[in-house]
């Protein structure tokens, strides 16, 4: 909608004058309307106040993307009368740069959903995509093709991105080639490339994007290894195919983690609620490791508003999660959006890095890792360019070294992500700012939206050095598929025993499954077992033994009113061989052990009694188990009735078939878990075939497992499903605390070579 021309001029005599003379006024809305489209304004029509357009998919705003408005009350850049607002049609560059071969069908320019084909001249042979598409995204689908014949160069024919220009026609080493793109459009990647010994190319394959492109979440996926949804992108070519550099993360070492958020009116206010929200789970993410991450968190317009320093989580005067709920609970509110001073925010980094140095010394500093991430769309008009603040973190992390070739052996020590946000990013000034500049490595995104940036955050870090470490997982499903279901429960195996027994169970080391004893029934052999969990070597493992506990007996009560008996219902399955450990088969934590100390972050010599007060501290425990749903599993949510809880839970164990005794911790011991029922929550109720599966707590995205399902009052469901409780209905699981000595039997047994025991702590 617009304003009234009687309303237009009121607002022009209605301009106040400062006290320097200075005509501050309002904006309008007359002339801004964009067809096929809508806008958006970030601060109404006051001053300063950014005019952001919008278009469907497959369209961009042309002639501009956004407006200012101006402290006299015009727009910048005003509209014109004869070029108006509108959607146009989005194009891609121009594909008929192809040397020695054919483009069809020739156009003069290619627009959205337009195919091209591609063919080599004789004597040529085609590298690359024969068929092209134009997509929404203003790229081109596939990669590059190149018409190209064996000459004996060193080098491939690097070929010629559409809409780019080459020098250069000499692949030998140490040849260059240069790369320039045509009219309107802007460079991404190297503008030379320089022919090595090992016949790779130096830097990123170049590419020319207007202003509207930007990458989609399948070449994201493609370039991280995931899957990526909606709308989070990346610069880089999805056409590299060499694998991206990641942050690293060591078991022993210190990484420096420095955020810095853009709240400057360019950006609009729900990116920086999105970038909060995925700083927070970035963090999230780090502190699942077994390292001691420091964090340096601002927000940054013309000025710094500090969240927290490094500093103070050195000297331990910042706790995580005091830090997250800072983060979670910010609000944009009377910020200054007089200017964007960037260069500010990597002088305070570049500060902060100095204390570092200077609290931990040379040779101490040596061992930290320092990650830089940006939230920006770049455009800094205070402050001058951060490049020159920027070569001085360099030279610091380098150890002094002049140039990147020298500094080498310390490239691997800093990295500077930079996430560019907004609706019309300065690419130019921010991919300058990426480390270590001129590598293949991927450093620098283009975002249409900030959204879902849990799963990149995921991909970017790499677990590689961490993978053995117990209880990571992925804490979110969008897919609802085997393998991204594998990701979040990355533990649980299926278990069949030769006559029908069907079972669940938990990895709780490369080599054991974690189950129920109640699984196997007298006379079973190692090969009546079968255990499935796909790990990319097979999905089937072969049983080398199992092992039950010593003092489970199901008969042990029969005299005493209780025909089966389930206490000390845990055993143990070995593997042949160990499973292929990755981000989709992990093994989970148990207690008692040491592992889970450092999950849980127990610093100095913890105890069993500890973990126990840490993971079980309410009468009321939320925890959860699975259940088999086809080929998929679901999650069950349940709450344990401790303390004064527990008696009334447990009685309902007389209601069971079988059961005759009058006293119902005959039937119960202080060995099991008491779940079910409808009051104080409704739990779930467990199912045939959820037997010997993990009763688990996630703690700081860590997975803790508890318990063993073991047994239960009713039998609601015929199958595995999320069947919820009746109000007398009840569940019990054996309490891995209790059993602790038998699991330090085997799976910490030190006297054999077959496997890497795990390390069990003291009651």
């Amino acid at each position: 909608m617009g304003f009234s021309v009687s309303w237009s001029w009121f607002a022009a005599l209605s301009c106040l004058l400062s006290m320097g003379g200075e005509v501050w006024c309002q904006c309008t809305e007359d002339n801004m309307q964009i067809t096929g489209g809508h806008y958006t304004l970030t601060r109404k029509l006051e001053r300063g106040s950014m005019l952001v357009y919008n278009c469907p998919e497959g369209y961009y705003p042309y002639p501009v993307l956004t407006r200012l408005c101006q402290p006299n009350g015009t727009w910048k850049p005003a509209p014109k009368k004869f070029a108006p607002e509108r959607c146009r049609i989005i194009e891609c560059p121009d594909p008929s740069v192809l040397q020695y071969g054919n483009v069809s069908p020739p156009q003069e320019k290619y627009f959205v959903h337009n195919a091209t084909t591609y063919e080599c001249y004789s004597g040529y042979t085609l590298r690359g995509s024969s068929r092209r598409v134009c997509l929404p995204n203003g790229k081109w689908s596939g990669s590059t093709p190149i018409c190209s014949r064996d000459t004996g160069a060193n080098c491939a024919d690097p070929g010629i991105p559409p809409g780019a220009s080459r020098a250069g026609n000499s692949f030998e080493i140490d040849d260059t080639v240069k790369y320039s793109c045509i009219g309107n459009l802007f460079l991404v990647g190297s503008s030379d490339r320089v022919c090595q010994e090992n016949g790779q190319w130096t830097g990123k394959e170049p590419a020319c994007y207007y202003k509207h492109t930007y990458d989609t979440p399948m070449e994201v996926a493609e370039a991280f290894g995931g899957s990526i949804k909606d709308t989070l992108t990346t610069l880089d070519s999805a056409n590299d195919t060499q694998e991206g550099r990641t942050i690293r993360i060591s078991k022993n070492g210190t990484l420096n983690m420095y955020i810095a958020v853009d709240i400057s009116e360019s950006i609009e206010e729900a990116h920086i609620k999105e970038a909060t929200k995925a700083v927070s789970k970035l963090i999230t993410k780090i502190s699942s490791f077994s390292v001691t991450p420091n964090y340096d968190i601002v927000f940054f317009s013309s000025e710094l508003l500090k969240i927290v320093s490094i500093t103070d989580f050195m000297t331990g005067n910042a706790v995580l999660s005091d830090v997250k709920s800072q983060l979670e609970n910010f609000k944009v509110v009377e910020r200054d959006t007089a200017g964007t001073d960037l260069n500010l925010v990597f002088k305070n980094f570049l500060e902060q890095m100095a204390l570092i140095k200077q609290q931990v010394g040379v040779e101490g500093f040596k061992e930290h890792r320092h990650v830089i991430i940006i939230f920006t769309d770049g455009a800094y008009n205070m402050g001058g360019s951060p490049a020159p603040t920027l070569a001085k973190i360099k030279n610091m992390v380098y150890m002094n070294h002049t140039s990147e070739e020298d500094a080498q052996s310390r490239l691997d020590y800093l990295d500077v992500y930079v996430f560019a946000v907004g609706a019309d990013v300065f690419d130019n000034d921010l991919q300058p700012l990426t480390v270590p500049a001129g590598s293949t490595d991927r450093h620098f995104f283009r975002m249409k939206d900030i959204t879902n940036l849990q799963e990149t955050f995921d991909e970017i870090i790499d677990e590689n050095e961490v993978k053995g470490l117990c209880g990571l997982h992925r804490d979110y499903d969008l897919y609802n598929t085997k393998e991204s279901q594998r990701k979040m429960y990355p533990w649980y195996a299926f278990i069949n025993v030769k006559g029908g027994t069907n079972c669940l169970g938990s990895l709780v080391t490369p080599r054991f499954i974690l189950t129920a004893a109640h699984c196997f029934k007298f006379g079973d052999l190692p090969e009546d077992v079968k255990v499935e969990i796909d790990d990319g070597q097979g999905i089937v493992k072969k049983v080398k033994n199992f092992t039950l506990h010593p003092d489970y007996n199901v008969n042990a009560k029969a005299d005493k009113g209780v025909k089966e008996f389930y206490d000390y219902d845990v055993a143990l399955i070995q593997l042949e061989e160990d499973v292929q450990i990755s981000t989709a088969v992990r093994p989970i934590c148990i207690p008692c052990t040491q592992e889970t100390s450092d999950a849980l972050q127990l610093v100095g010599k913890s105890t069993c009694q500890q973990q126990e007060q840490l993971l079980l501290k309410n009468h009321l425990e939320n925890l959860n188990f699975l259940t088999k749903a086809v080929q998929l599993v679901k999650k069950k949510d349940v709450y344990a009735k401790l303390g004064d809880n527990r008696d009334s839970c447990i009685a309902h164990a007389l209601e069971a078939k079988g059961i005759t005794t009058k006293d119902p911790k005959v039937a119960v011991t202080e060995n099991f878990f008491c779940t079910g029922g409808r009051s104080p929550f409704r739990d779930h109720i467990s199912c045939p075939g959820d037997s010997g599966g993990a009763v688990f707590k996630n703690y700081e995205h860590r997975t803790i497992q508890l318990g063993i399902v073991s047994w239960g009052t009713h039998d609601l469901c015929k199958s595995g499903d999320l069947k919820e409780s009746i109000e007398n209905s009840r569940d019990f699981h054996i309490n891995l605390f209790r059993v602790s000595s038998f699991l330090k039997s085997v799976l910490g047994n030190d006297n054999q070579d077959e496997f890497a025991p795990l390390t069990f702590l003291s009651d």
